[in-house]
């Protein structure tokens, strides 16, 4: 078959279907939320125990226990008195430290029903990764696959347009299973309670059909696949499928997404073999292979040099076709989670490259099996958490103009004000308030509509004066004119950038 240039999935399909499990769900607390009347507080060097307890007693405080390893006293004082207590402890100058008892939860865990049979989820710190991201719709998932069940609960709010290469439309319901399965890993709606969670909860996926009703898929389709999500702004592509045979022109369209910025990911194939697989093996693809629950590599899972990282694929419980959920296993299912991974990453910094994101994933997963690369794991097991916590925040945008410009007309014979020093031709200053400016050095060129120009650095122009230039960016410009002129101002700042303004 491989010399037809076919694909085939890489899947064990668990036909299994479990019923709703009990979730864990949860409410955010607000920082500095604490336990009502309740202190933990400690003595300096040489102050007794009991000699604190006396002093906590003097302010109405019961000791409720005592902690002796680390000579922590916790406290209950009356609750309508807690800040009146606290300060009180905290002044005598025999207490170490006192505080409230805050409290704290659990890492960000989704309420969904089947969560707690998503066992690989913990094992790659997705919690905490949703701690800092849950993710951006505007970052979709191309999934290279069979479709997507168009009417699953837990993934019709995710899908973006895409496109069926087999029928030649943008009818993108899954025509053997597999995809709904692959994109329920990546994007399954989070914290609905209901179904299962996906590791990018709020990223969308972008459903591209290539595979037929009998698991197969021709190279061409899946290369038109690949360049379509490229063309179309795709920032990450997900293939959990592919074959033995080499070939140039997957690989020119792997590298055609690459060079548009695109971080492609594919399953590494689930034959327990070192041989290559495409297009997982190929230039520029994150190569996923598969662990089990103990963390070591699952045993049907291909591995080799070329294994970018691994991630479970084992009893992975996620959304099947026709609106319900399964288990599955197969790298097919470990490679989404690294598309969700890059996912992730790309929301919270949009303006990494492929390259840097890739880095990200690699650099921080936990090292398995040998120190360091290993043909198993390669870089090591995802660890999303620490990826995601190792992404820089984007650079701050350029500061956008706020700047304002009044004219607030002129003085002269017959209207004499501050600054006015009318000439003996009868010209008489302007004065132009300019608001927003942004509190460094400035050099301003004002411009009437007649021609005339007046410019200078900020404490000294050639007929214009700044009486104020206060922190707030505001100034004065008082400065010769004609009547019946029109003026434009224009600032440039010290730091390279700036502004331009018609006085109104």
């Amino acid at each position: 078959m491989s010399r037809c240039r076919y694909l085939a999935l890489l899947v064990f399909i668990g036909v299994t279907l479990l019923g709703a499990n009990a979730g864990w769900g949860q409410n955010s607390i607000p920082d500095g939320t604490h336990v009502a009347g309740e202190l933990l507080l400690a003595s300096k060097a040489g102050v007794s125990d009991t000699d604190l307890e006396d002093i906590y007693k003097g302010h109405g405080g019961q000791k409720i226990k005592t902690l002796p390893q680390i000579r922590v006293h916790h406290i209950k004082v009356p609750a309508r008195a807690l800040e009146v207590v606290e300060d009180a402890l905290r002044n005598n100058p025999k207490v170490q430290f006192v505080e409230k008892n805050f409290i704290a939860q659990a890492v960000r865990v989704p309420n969904d029903p089947g969560y707690s049979s998503q066992w690989y989820l913990p094992v790659i710190s997705a919690p905490g990764a949703w701690d800092i991201t849950t993710g951006s719709p505007s970052i979709p998932v191309a999934v290279i696959d069979s479709g997507v069940d168009p009417i699953h609960p837990d993934l019709s709010a995710k899908l973006v347009t895409g496109y069926n290469f087999l029928a030649g439309n943008i009818d993108t319901h899954d025509v053997f299973g597999h995809g709904t399965a692959v994109a329920g890993v990546i994007a399954a709606e989070t914290n609905d309670g209901i179904g299962v969670a996906g590791l990018a909860w709020n990223n969308t996926i972008m459903p591209l059909v290539v595979i037929n009703s009998s698991n197969f898929a021709t190279y061409a389709n899946v290369v038109a696949a690949i360049n379509y999500a490229a063309d179309r702004g795709s920032k990450v592509i997900n293939m959990s499928l592919g074959g033995t045979s080499y070939s140039s022109t997957l690989q020119s369209a792997v590298n055609y997404a690459w060079s548009k910025g695109v971080v492609i990911v594919a399953a590494a194939g689930n034959n327990s073999s070192s041989s290559p697989f495409y297009p997982a093996s190929l230039n520029n693809v994150v190569a996923v292979s598969a662990t089990d629950q103990s963390d070591y590599l699952a045993s049907f899972s291909n591995f080799g040099n070329w294994i970018t990282v691994a991630a479970p694929g084992t009893s992975i419980y996620t959304t099947t076709n026709g609106g319900s959920y399964g288990f599955w296993q197969g790298t097919s299912f470990a490679a989404p989670q690294v598309a969700a991974l890059a996912a992730l990453i790309f929301s919270k910094n949009p303006s990494l490259t492929n390259q840097q994101v890739v880095d990200i994933i690699k650099n921080n997963a936990d090292d398995l099996g040998l120190p360091g690369f290993d043909q198993n794991y390669g870089n090591g097991r995802i660890n999303a958490y620490r990826a995601v916590s190792a992404t820089p925040a984007p650079d701050a945008p350029p500061p956008t103009s706020t700047l304002t410009a009044f004219y607030l007309g002129a003085t002269g014979p017959d209207n004499v004000g501050p600054g006015s020093q009318l000439t003996p031709n009868g010209i008489a200053d302007s004065h132009i308030q300019l608001q927003g400016l942004r509190g460094i050095p400035v050099r301003i060129r004002i411009t009437s509509n007649t021609g005339g120009v007046w410019e200078g650095p900020y404490n000294g122009f050639n007929w214009v004066i700044l009486p104020q230039y206060d922190g707030a960016g505001n100034a004065d410009l008082w400065f010769e004119f004609w009547p019946s002129q029109s003026f434009h101002v224009k600032v440039w700042y010290t730091d390279g950038t700036t502004d331009e303004v018609d006085a109104t």
